[in-house]
């Protein structure tokens, strides 16, 4: 159930995602440069925004901001070679995931003590 949502929720930001700093673009930015994914699934998904029509793939996919101009960021082909290609939702939720585990194994623990 979590992961529909936040699945929906990270193609809401992307296809509403604009330069203007609101909380939602923000979230996608810090996500994108935290765990270095681009989109939801991967970063063709930015193809389909009204954002790449005026300004292309956003920076914060970018590996090296450094080496990544708006023109690279506006051509698919281009911006394969300079952005993290691997969507977010997948690292996210298998990150959520690696925690939990680790989450569940110590209440687990806790519990087997108290017997």
């Amino acid at each position: 159930q979590i992961k529909t949502n936040f699945e929906s929720n990270l193609e809401l930001a992307l296809k509403d995602y604009n330069v203007t700093t609101d909380r939602h673009s923000e979230a996608v930015d810090t996500i994108q440069r935290t765990l270095h994914c681009c989109g939801v699934q991967n970063y063709s998904d930015w193809e389909r925004t009204e954002y790449f029509s005026q300004r292309g793939i956003p920076r914060s996919c970018c590996k090296n901001q450094n080496d990544c101009s708006e023109e690279d960021l506006k051509d698919p082909n281009k911006a394969k070679l300079k952005v993290f290609v691997e969507g977010c939702f997948f690292l996210v939720t298998s990150t959520m995931e690696s925690k939990m585990s680790v989450v569940a194994g110590i209440s687990f623990g806790i519990a087997c003590f108290q017997v």
